[in-house]
């Protein structure tokens, strides 16, 4: 039924875009965008956490991202424009890396940790969810492209738009398309939206070292291929060879497909305040839990490879040598319907300081509800500078499918550990410098500097996520 509601939605905007007539009426028109326009940002984020997903619910989760993105807007004619957006992000990821923490030259061997930089020479493969492993999975490159075609009527008053996008990285792959309208009334004071979009994602899994194997040779996984020859140790930390982790089984479908619809109002209440509200109905589809998520169940026995004297400190990070084997991966519902729910207030106090606040309810069908609120106070220190002071603030109920490491059973049909999906509050706080030169004085070639904006924000998550992230953004117009 809700597949059918994007559809008809979808219908719904195409014959909107057939039935628009420009107005006949207008003499003179100002061109949507007066010549070609380039905005370019590079950010660097960095963080830094205990609750490592791929380790099941423990471990670091120190990752560090330099991205980057140049998106390039050209007038077509008066009406329509052509826009490009393009990204690249680059990340390095202590938990990532442990889809595969048995690596000689990483976790489990020489080098640096996260803790203590002295390490033990390996006789062995052993690895700890604590530091990371220098396997194929420690970094990657997400590569992105959005193609967006916009038009508008002659009056202004109607615009519409379509686009497609792709993404790429090392184990994924999404495809989008979508379009929107925009009707707007009252000398353009009121503003009614809607905007449908389709992403059709596939997977190319990556599972745990040990699952992998157990996956490939089946029962007799311990005497052939990675594990041969390799010691598994009991919780005692004695030898054993009674590790069989026969709740593991390879998705058998690797799609995730995802459709939206966007409702949206604006208003222009007074000549100091404006507000708008919107409204979000998302539903999934597919594969959609992690498939490289550690599960361990609280009433199946431990197994582990590395270093027998760091089993008692597990859970610690004195753990320098000991990695926990897993007994199945996270297990999500196929399907997962969302809405979300805001409104956005900006009021005017005076030529010198503007208000602006946010706040937005969310609710899905796997038990997760959270309150988002926020709120910037751009300062206008001169013809040209702008101080901007924010924060925001976020709490979250958690999903029905969560438990901590360990304490997930066997029995349970869906579970996973990752605390993006647990009970938590958030609190980020930062600032932005904002420079504008209307005119445009610097130049590159035949593009002048319009905008000069820098932002940094700090995140703190009760659970003990923190994160920086530093942004620089450039504008620059065709002269």
């Amino acid at each position: 039924m809700k597949n059918k509601l994007v559809v008809a939605l979808i219908w719904f905007s195409a014959f909107a875009f057939s039935q628009a007539k420009d107005s006949t009426d207008v003499v003179y028109k100002k061109r949507i965008l007066e010549g070609v326009e380039v905005d370019y940002l590079l950010s660097y984020y960095q963080q830094k956490g205990i609750h490592s997903s791929v380790s099941g619910g423990i471990g670091s989760e120190k990752l560090s991202d330099l991205a980057t993105n140049i998106t390039v807007s050209i007038p077509l004619n008066d009406d329509d424009v052509l826009t490009f957006d393009a990204g690249l992000s680059a990340y390095t990821s202590a938990s990532s890396s442990n889809i595969n923490p048995f690596n000689s030259t990483g976790a489990s061997g020489r080098g640096g940790g996260d803790d203590d930089d002295r390490r033990v020479v390996a006789t062995g493969p052993y690895g700890t969810p604590w530091q990371a492993s220098s396997g194929a999975s420690a970094q990657d490159v997400l590569g992105s492209a959005v193609i967006n075609y916009s038009h508008s009527s002659d009056n202004r008053n109607f615009i519409w738009s379509s686009d497609i996008a792709f993404s790429n990285e090392y184990d994924y792959t999404s495809i989008g398309f979508g379009g929107g309208i925009s009707k707007l009334f009252n000398n353009k004071n009121t503003e009614l939206s809607l905007k449908a979009s389709v992403y059709l994602d596939q997977w190319r899994p990556i599972y745990p070292t040990e699952l992998h194997e157990y996956a490939k040779y089946n029962t007799n996984f311990q005497n052939i291929g990675y594990f041969s020859g390799v010691t598994i140790l009991n919780q005692s930390g004695n030898p054993s060879t009674t590790y069989l982790p026969n709740a593991f089984n390879p998705w058998e479908t690797t799609n995730r497909n995802s459709y939206a619809a966007s409702f949206g109002f604006s208003q222009v209440a007074t000549k100091k305040m404006q507000f708008s509200i919107f409204l979000d109905v998302l539903q999934q589809e597919g594969m959609l839990s992690t498939p490289y998520h550690r599960i361990y169940f609280a009433d199946k026995a431990n197994y582990y490879i590395g270093q027998a004297q760091y089993i008692p400190v597990y859970e610690t990070s004195q753990n320098k040598g000991v990695y926990h084997l897993a007994d199945d991966i996270e297990r999500l519902p196929s399907t997962r319907f969302k809405t979300p729910i805001g409104s956005r207030l900006n009021y005017y106090v005076n030529e010198r300081l503007a208000i602006r606040t946010y706040y937005r309810y969310y609710w899905d069908d796997w038990g997760i509800t959270s309150h988002t609120a926020s709120i910037e106070l751009p300062i206008k220190l001169s013809d040209q500078f702008t101080f901007a002071p924010t924060y925001r603030y976020y709490t979250q109920q958690s999903s029905k499918y969560f438990a901590p490491y360990e304490t997930h059973l066997s029995t349970e049909t869906f579970y996973t550990s990752d605390y993006d999906l647990s009970t938590f509050t958030t609190s980020q706080y930062g600032f932005g410098l904002n420079y504008t030169d209307i005119f445009a004085s610097s130049k590159i070639f035949n593009f002048g500097l319009k905008n000069i904006d820098i932002r940094y924000n700090h995140y703190d998550r009760n659970d003990g996520l923190q994160a920086n992230i530093v942004t620089i953004g450039l504008k620059f117009v065709e002269q």
